[in-house]
């Protein structure tokens, strides 16, 4: 017998190790912590299911092939493949022949954040299932969060900060092969675009900066940034940066220079220029007209 099969438990379809972490206050502020997680050796009879779980329980296949069965289908995975068990949900998955013994580790998550972020590394309910997702890193990121479960004998803030953090780069690492934004599909990564201006417009961010963060040429981010919105990229900035101007003058004592510099521009005839040339009014006129 192995030294794995020795460092775990017999149960009557495989050789296993369960670890379980209960959730204090703060995992559950974070919205995301593990619930369960473990590792096993199967035996030649090994099934499991038809069954239901109330959690996100994801499932790594180290070696050997596994028939996996969902919503009145059916998968065959093997090696460096993962698939993931949503809660509700109907599942069965047992043993299939190979030369090597099968070997999975797996990890249950909760919280509210886990479906969103499942859904980011293209792991949903209609496709519960991942190939060649057993990167290095992925297995190094695995391997550390399995042992910090063990480790933790109860629970405090800096234990679930520490969970939190290599859940989180667990999941990232599931996420590194996940489909580029396409041209196929432009209200979404326009959408993103718009509020990554929303919130940089202030710092004085370029169209190019923009078309580097949807990862599309400058000159195709300005087309379908135009078409989708009718106005371009720069003007939707100056949009963003003139209303939050107008607002300062408006709202706040702040002088005319200091709104000029929270802006982003280099100085104040800058920002009053171009302020002008939008309103047709000079930034001082506009706030003493809203003063009555």
């Amino acid at each position: 017998m192995s030294q794995a099969v020795w460092n775990m438990q017999e149960y009557d379809y495989e050789y296993a190790e369960f670890i379980y972490y209960t959730p204090g206050d703060l995992d559950r502020e974070g919205q995301l912590w593990p619930v369960r997680a473990g590792r096993s050796l199967a035996k030649p009879n090994y099934k499991v299911g038809p069954k239901r779980i109330e959690c996100y329980s994801l499932h790594f296949v180290l070696e050997g092939k596994i028939s996996f069965e969902y919503e009145n289908q059916q998968v065959e995975l093997q090696k460096d493949d993962l698939f993931c068990l949503f809660p509700g949900q109907t599942y069965h998955y047992y043993l299939l022949p190979s030369e090597q013994p099968l070997r999975m580790n797996w990890l249950a998550l909760d919280g509210g954040r886990v479906m969103p972020l499942l859904k980011l590394a293209g792991i949903t309910p209609e496709r519960p299932f991942a190939n060649d997702k057993m990167t290095p890193p992925l297995k190094d990121a695995l391997d550390r969060m399995l042992g910090a479960m063990a480790r933790f004998e109860r629970w405090n803030p800096a234990v679930s900060l520490e969970l939190q953090g290599l859940a989180c780069e667990l999941l990232a690492g599931l996420m590194t092969e996940s489909p580029a934004i396409h041209a196929s599909e432009p209200s979404g990564w326009i959408r993103e675009c718009m509020d990554f201006m929303e919130l940089h417009a202030t710092e004085g961010i370029s169209v190019q900066q923009v078309a580097a963060f949807a990862g599309v040429h400058r000159s195709y981010f300005s087309s379908a940034f135009t078409n989708q919105v009718g106005v371009s990229p720069q003007k939707y900035i100056q949009n963003i940066r003139m209303e939050k101007a107008r607002r300062l003058l408006v709202e706040t004592d702040a002088s005319v220079t200091e709104i000029a510099l929270s802006l982003g521009y280099p100085n104040l005839y800058t920002f009053t220029r171009a302020f002008k040339s939008f309103y047709n009014k000079p930034p001082l006129y506009v706030r003493s007209a809203s003063s009555g």
